[in-house]
């Protein structure tokens, strides 16, 4: 099932994500967590590291696991998906250290030993997904195939495009990454989907309201049973 919510200001969209992330903090303070990063869920990081200091939700006995990071970048690269958590979000809240795991980069065995790790912690309560202009969800690209647990994947040349602005130039953003599969995000309990802008409008009508098909992996979504997606209008502008 899903539960569509459209906002009116980039407030809104901050403090809806943020509230339903809270409040599963407060009804369950161990919850598992699995998190995003990319422009979406930046201002609601923001507004977590704000309910966090006003006393209003703790991170201490949470965990959180990331959907997916680059091929080759060290945990220290300015554009590293584990950096951008620390200063995003887990430098400013309670959260242990080691209770966060990302994805290496730099590792041969990256995929199976985040696969590892996944089925040892168990069920994620809730999953914070982006969607990208393909379709994407995680760095699961469009494909004949998609594959069900952690795995290392090509990314399509509009993925780095779209990501091309984090680097000096296009030639520096990686070729692959290690991505979270399909599989292992749609068992997680509930998912968050968010997206903002016009330029998202096509994809979110077509993984919401179009065919499912392996071709737009957030389509996907549309077989769970538990599923929020929080919208701007312009975004939700063609449903």
């Amino acid at each position: 099932m899903i539960n569509i919510i459209k906002v009116n200001s980039e407030q809104q969209f901050n403090e809806t994500g943020a509230g339903i992330i809270a409040s599963l903090l407060q009804s369950n303070p161990r919850a598992i967590l699995g998190l995003a990063t990319g422009g979406t869920p930046v201002g609601v990081y923001q507004k977590l590291v704000e309910l966090y200091r006003e006393g209003v939700v703790s991170f201490k006995q949470a965990s959180s696991y990331n959907l997916d990071e680059y091929v080759g970048l060290p945990e220290n690269h300015p554009e590293s998906y584990r950096r951008f958590m620390n200063e995003k979000l887990f430098n400013h809240i309670d959260i242990p250290i080691e209770n966060t795991h990302v994805p290496s980069g730099n590792s041969e065995k990256a995929a199976e030993e985040y696969t590892r790790l996944l089925e040892k912690a168990g069920q994620i309560d809730l999953q914070l997904l982006g969607v990208g202009h393909n379709g994407h969800i995680g760095f699961n690209e469009p494909s004949e195939n998609l594959h069900g647990p952690t795995h290392i994947v090509e990314l399509d040349e509009l993925t780095r495009q779209a990501n091309a602005r984090y680097f000096p130039s296009i030639e520096e953003v990686p070729t692959h990454a290690v991505t979270m599969g399909i599989g292992t995000i749609l068992q997680a309990k509930q998912i968050l989907l968010m997206a903002k802008g016009a330029d998202k409008a096509e994809i979110v009508a077509k993984a919401l309201k179009g065919p499912i098909t392996t071709q737009c992996p957030a389509s996907l979504l549309q077989t769970h049973a538990n599923v929020v997606v929080v919208l701007d209008q312009a975004a939700g502008g063609l449903l």
